[in-house]
């Protein structure tokens, strides 16, 4: 791991290196590196402890993650993917879907939006004057046409492995699989349960980090690893570079190497 100071940022040849200070700083110190994935879930800005010294208009906020994209675009390879999660922005008990309110954003800077990404979970906040949230949006996004996506990573098991038409499909088809034998296409509706849907469904059904977890901090959805694992299988090989330049608990950073990828990501 590397502590260094916004100037210029020294990458070496390690698993993994973590860089604090202003994310705007650190990213124009990272100026002429080249990154295959870029994956991080940005503040919310709903006035969390970690916001309370920034805390921004809509306006604000959404001019403040334009320099971020910015800065960002130039970071990633012509090939390379960016994975961005948002939540909603609520002020006044009016709710603004982030995803909705970037997209203008993205579009402007020249990304190109592959899937939107609708992440489900369970448990999260009760309202009283709307119903209760539970999904996040995560964001997927290239730079160009020519990008990496490896399906058969993160393809989902056969419910019947080994499955064939019968001959009531008629004559042409009796006998042959009745699936791609490698898996079907997760779609863009994740939920995750290790032992159920991964095996069973088609849906990926991603817990969220609960109060009672050991890993909770303050981050009003921070996602779990099974997502970032996900981003980083279908969007990069082996040796890729990750980058997330909101770190928060570091489930990107831990993917990232447990996946054989160089990490490198600031706080």
């Amino acid at each position: 791991m590397t502590l260094a100071a916004p100037t210029t940022l020294n990458l070496q040849d390690a698993p993994y290196q973590l860089f604090c200070g202003d994310v705007l700083e650190q990213l124009a110190a990272l100026r002429g590196q080249k990154f295959n994935l870029i994956i991080s879930s940005p503040p919310y800005n709903i006035g969390k402890d970690y916001e309370k010294d920034s805390r921004r208009t809509l306006r604000e906020y959404i001019d403040w993650q334009k320099e971020v994209l910015s800065r960002i675009y130039d970071l990633l390879e012509d090939n390379g993917s960016i994975c961005w999660q948002v939540g909603s922005y609520v002020k006044n008990e009016i709710y603004v879907p982030l995803d909705m309110a970037m997209y203008g954003v993205f579009d402007e800077l020249g990304f190109k939006l592959r899937n939107r990404i609708i992440w489900r979970f369970n448990f999260g906040h009760n309202y009283d004057k709307r119903f209760s949230g539970r999904y996040e949006t995560l964001l997927w996004l290239t730079k160009s046409d020519e990008f990496k996506f490896n399906l058969n990573s993160v393809r989902i098991p056969q419910i019947y492995p080994g499955k064939r038409h019968s001959a009531s499909k008629g004559p042409r088809k009796a006998g042959l699989p009745s699936g791609n034998p490698l898996g079907k296409n997760p779609s863009d509706f994740w939920e995750f349960s290790a032992q159920r849907d991964f095996v069973e469904n088609p849906i990926w059904d991603l817990p969220n980090v609960k109060a009672n977890h050991p890993e909770k901090t303050a981050h009003t959805c921070q996602f779990p690893i099974e997502l970032a694992e996900r981003c980083v299988l279908a969007f990069t090989d082996e040796g890729d570079r990750v980058l997330d330049p909101f770190i928060g608990v570091g489930s990107s950073g831990l993917t990232a190497t447990e996946e054989s990828r160089s990490g490198f990501r600031f706080a």
